[in-house]
C-alpha cells in the first residue's frame, strides 16, 4: 500500500483567507484524490504535469509537481518522452517551456537561451538552417522546409535589420509569391510605394513582374512563409540592395 499523501500547503498559505479553497485543496485534492488507488502516484504525478504543461501553466506549481514526479521514480528518460510526446499535441513553445524547468529538477545544467532559440519558441514554424541564398541578403537570414510537395512552403526568418535585396519574380503565366507572418515584425515594399508593415497573420500577395523587398524591423526577429505560386518559366531575378539610408527610413 502506498504511503498516504497528506498535504498542508492550503491552509499555510490560505487557511485565513480562503478556508474553503484551502480545504479542498488538502482534503479533497490532495486528501482524497491524489490517495485514490485506482491507479499509482507515478501515474497521477505524469497525469498532472501533463495536465499542467496542455494549460501553460510553467510557474512554481509546475515545478513542484516536476519534483514530485522525480520522487515517485520517473526518470529522466521518462520525463523527456512524456513532455516531447505531449508536445505534440499541447504545442512546441510549451513543449520547450517545460522542459527548462525539467533540466533543472533533474539536476541538468540549462544552457543560456541564445535569442534565436527565444525567437523559436514564440513560433511554431522551424527557423532552420543558414539561408544558402545570404549572397541575396544583407544581414542574417534562415531558411527551413514547411512543404516541398504540391505547392512549395518555406519558412524564412530574419534577424533583426536583415532584409533581403529588391527582386522581381518573373513567369510566363501564373507565378508570383504570397507571405504569410508567422512571427515577429517585419515590412514588405513594392518600388514606388510605401512600406508595408507586417505582424502575424499579415498577409501579402506579390505579383509576377513587381519589384519588391521584404524584411526585419531594425528591433524585431521576423518569420514569414513564402508560398511559391504555380507558373509557367518561373525565376527570380535578384537586383540591388536596399540602402541602409532608405532602410533606416522605416519605423
Amino acid at each position: 500500500m502506498n504511503k498516504k499523501i497528506i498535504q498542508t500547503a492550503g491552509r499555510e498559505q490560505l487557511g485565513d483567507f480562503a478556508p474553503m479553497f484551502a480545504h479542498l485543496n488538502d482534503d479533497v485534492l490532495f486528501g482524497e484524490v491524489w490517495n485514490e488507488e485506482a491507479i499509482d502516484v507515478k501515474t497521477k504525478c505524469i497525469v498532472t504535469v501533463v495536465s499542467l504543461m496542455a494549460s501553460g501553466i510553467t510557474d512554481s506549481s509546475l515545478t513542484y509537481h516536476l519534483q514530485n514526479a522525480k520522487a515517485h521514480g520517473v526518470t529522466k528518460e521518462e520525463i523527456a518522452a512524456i513532455i516531447t510526446h505531449s508536445a505534440m499535441y499541447v504545442g512546441w513553445p510549451k513543449g520547450w517551456a517545460v522542459f527548462r524547468l525539467a533540466k533543472e529538477v533533474w539536476n541538468e545544467e540549462v544552457p543560456e537561451l541564445t535569442d534565436k532559440d527565444r525567437f523559436q519558441n514564440t513560433i511554431c514554424f522551424p527557423i532552420g538552417e543558414p539561408n544558402p541564398y545570404g549572397e541575396f541578403f544583407v544581414g542574417q537570414s534562415y531558411l527551413a522546409p514547411v512543404s516541398e510537395r504540391q505547392v512549395p512552403v518555406f519558412n524564412v526568418t530574419f534577424e533583426p535589420g536583415c532584409r533581403n535585396n529588391w527582386h522581381i519574380h518573373h513567369a510566363k503565366n501564373g507565378g508570383g509569391q504570397i507571405l504569410i507572418c508567422v512571427g515577429g515584425r517585419g515590412c514588405y515594399q513594392e518600388w514606388g510605394k510605401e512600406a508595408v508593415e507586417m505582424t502575424p497573420g499579415t498577409v501579402i500577395n506579390i505579383p509576377p513582374e513587381v519589384k519588391h523587398w521584404h524584411g526585419a524591423a531594425a528591433d524585431s526577429w521576423f518569420s514569414h512563409l513564402a508560398v511559391e505560386v504555380a507558373g509557367e518559366e518561373t525565376n527570380t531575378e535578384w537586383l540591388e540592395a536596399v540602402s541602409d539610408e532608405d532602410y533606416n527610413k522605416l519605423k
